[in-house]
C-alpha cells in the first residue's frame, strides 16, 4: 500500500470535489432541463455574446487589413457569373438577331452561330457550376474565430491572435470534454432506456415510455452540440400515419427534428456502435431498418413503408428524399419513392446559421468521427425549423411532380435555392438522359420551326 503525502492527499480531495461540483452542475443545469424540455436562456445569452465578439473581430480584421494595404477576400454569394433565367430558344434567338437582321422563323434549320450558345453555357458551367459547389462548405463573409471558415485568417494584430488562441482553448479544453460527456450520457441512456422499455408488454404504457425515452435522450444529445433551435408553426408537426420529409444538410438533422417530436426512423442496418443503438431502438419502437441486400429492392422498401403508414397507431416516418447531404444553400432533387406510397406528406424546412459552426457533412472529405469532432469543437449549432402544412398527392399528379412541389415549398420557406439536379452527382457522373434532354430541346426548336414553315 502506498501512503499519500499531505500535499498529494490535498490534490486528490480537490480533484474529487471539482469532479463532484462539475457533475452536479452538469446534472442540474443541462441534463435535467433537457429531460423536461426547459431552458434557462444560457445558450441564447451565449449566442448573443458570440455575435458581439464576431462583429468586433471582423471590424478589427478589416481595419488591420486597410492599415497594411491587404485586400480582403469576399466570397461570391450569388455566383461569379450573372445568369438570366431565359430559355434555350430565347437565347439562341437573341444570338441570331445580333448577327443577322432575320428573325428566327425565317432562318434555316441550323445556323453556325447556334454553336456559341452551347460554348458559352459550357464555359459558364466550368467557371460557376451550380451543382458541385453545393457539396462544399459555404464561405462566410465575416470571421467567427474558426480559422477553417474564412480565407482571411492571418496575423493581423496581437489582440486578435490572442482572442483566437483563447477561443481554441475554450473550444477544445472546456466545450469539447463537456460535449463528449453529454453525448456519452445521451447515447447510453438511449441504449439502456429503449432496451428496458423493449421488455415491457405492448400497450399504451410502453408506447408512452418509448416516446419520452427517445425524446429525453435526443434532447440531451442536442445539448451536447450546444444546439440553439427555433421551431416555427409547431401546429403543423407530423402526425401518425404520415411521412415527414425534410432537406438534408447533416446527420444531426435527425436529432434536431426528433428533439421536438416523435418519429420512426428509416435506414440501413449497421454494425458496431450504430448497430447496437439500432437494435436497442427497434425493441421499443417500430423503426424501419433494412438489411444491406434489401436496400436496392425498391418494391420491398415501398411495401414496408406502405405497411407502416397504413397503421395509424405508428409514428410518422422521417425521410430525407435527397439521399445525400447538401451544403445548407439549396435543395436538390427528391427521390420519388416516398411520394409513391400515397400517404400524407409533412414537409419540414431546416436552415442552419453558419456563423457559429458549419453543420454540412462533406462525406467525400470527412469521415463520421472527424465530422463529429468538428461539430463538437464549433462554437454552437444554430438553426431554424419550419413545419409546413401537410400536403397530399393530387389526382392529376404523378410521384415526380408531387416530389417537386413539396421540394419547392421547402426551398421557398427555408430561403434555399431550388435545383432540379440529382444529389447523387456528388459521387456519380451526369447521366446521359440529362444530356439527351438538352439535345431534344434544341432539336424540338429546329424541327418545330421547320414544321411550322411547311404548314404555312
Amino acid at each position: 500500500m502506498f501512503l499519500l503525502l499531505p500535499f498529494d492527499s490535498l490534490i486528490v480531495n480537490l480533484l474529487g470535489i471539482s469532479l463532484t461540483v462539475l457533475f452536479t452542475l452538469l446534472l442540474v443545469f443541462i441534463i435535467v432541463p433537457a429531460i423536461f424540455g426547459v431552458s434557462f436562456g444560457i445558450r441564447k445569452l451565449y449566442m448573443k455574446t458570440l455575435l458581439k465578439i464576431f462583429a468586433w473581430a471582423t471590424l478589427r480584421m478589416e481595419r488591420g487589413a486597410k492599415e497594411k494595404n491587404h485586400q480582403l477576400y469576399k466570397p461570391y454569394t450569388n455566383g461569379i457569373i450573372a445568369k438570366d433565367p431565359t430559355s434555350l430558344e430565347e437565347e439562341i434567338k437573341e444570338i441570331r438577331r445580333s448577327g443577322s437582321s432575320k428573325a428566327l422563323d425565317n432562318t434555316p434549320e441550323f445556323e453556325l452561330s447556334d454553336i456559341f450558345y452551347f460554348c458559352r453555357k459550357g464555359m459558364e458551367t466550368i467557371m460557376d457550376d451550380e451543382v458541385t459547389k453545393r457539396f462544399s462548405a459555404e464561405e462566410l463573409e465575416s470571421w467567427n474565430l474558426l480559422s477553417r471558415t474564412n480565407y482571411n485568417f492571418q496575423y493581423i494584430s496581437l489582440r486578435l491572435t490572442v482572442l483566437w488562441g483563447l477561443g481554441v482553448l475554450i473550444r477544445y479544453c472546456f466545450l469539447l470534454p463537456l460535449r463528449i460527456a453529454l453525448a456519452f450520457t445521451g447515447i447510453s441512456l438511449l441504449v439502456v432506456g429503449t432496451t428496458v422499455v423493449g421488455y415491457l408488454p405492448n400497450g399504451r404504457f410502453k408506447e408512452f415510455l418509448s416516446k419520452h425515452v427517445h425524446l429525453m435522450c435526443y434532447r440531451i444529445c442536442v445539448r451536447a452540440l450546444t444546439a440553439i433551435i427555433t421551431y416555427h408553426d409547431r401546429e403543423n408537426r407530423p402526425r401518425n400515419g404520415g411521412i415527414c420529409v425534410a432537406n438534408h444538410t447533416s446527420p444531426i438533422d435527425v436529432i434536431i427534428l426528433a428533439s421536438d417530436g416523435y418519429y420512426a426512423m428509416v435506414g440501413q442496418v449497421h454494425g458496431g456502435l450504430m448497430g447496437v443503438i439500432q437494435r436497442a431502438m427497434v425493441k421499443a419502437c417500430p423503426h424501419v431498418w433494412f438489411e444491406r441486400s434489401e436496400v436496392k429492392d425498391r418494391h420491398l422498401v415501398a411495401k414496408r413503408l406502405t405497411e407502416h403508414v397504413q397503421d395509424k397507431s405508428k409514428l410518422p416516418i422521417l425521410i430525407f428524399p435527397e439521399g445525400t447531404c447538401i451544403n445548407n444553400t439549396s435543395v436538390m432533387m427528391f427521390k420519388k419513392g416516398s411520394f409513391e406510397i400515397g400517404a400524407t406528406v409533412y414537409p419540414v424546412a431546416i436552415k442552419y446559421d453558419p456563423q457559429f459552426g458549419d453543420a454540412f457533412w462533406n462525406s467525400s472529405k470527412y469521415g463520421m468521427v472527424t465530422y463529429l469532432l468538428r461539430m463538437m469543437t464549433s462554437w454552437a449549432i444554430v438553426c431554424s425549423v419550419w413545419y409546413l402544412p401537410p400536403m397530399t398527392r393530387e389526382t392529376d399528379e404523378d410521384a415526380v411532380q408531387f416530389a417537386n412541389r413539396v421540394k419547392s415549398a421547402i426551398a421557398r420557406q427555408g430561403g434555399l435555392v431550388d435545383l432540379l439536379w440529382d444529389g447523387g452527382l456528388k459521387r456519380e457522373k451526369v447521366k446521359d438522359t440529362f444530356k439527351e434532354e438538352q439535345q431534344k430541346l434544341y432539336s424540338k426548336m429546329i424541327v418545330g420551326n421547320h414544321e411550322d414553315r411547311s404548314r404555312s
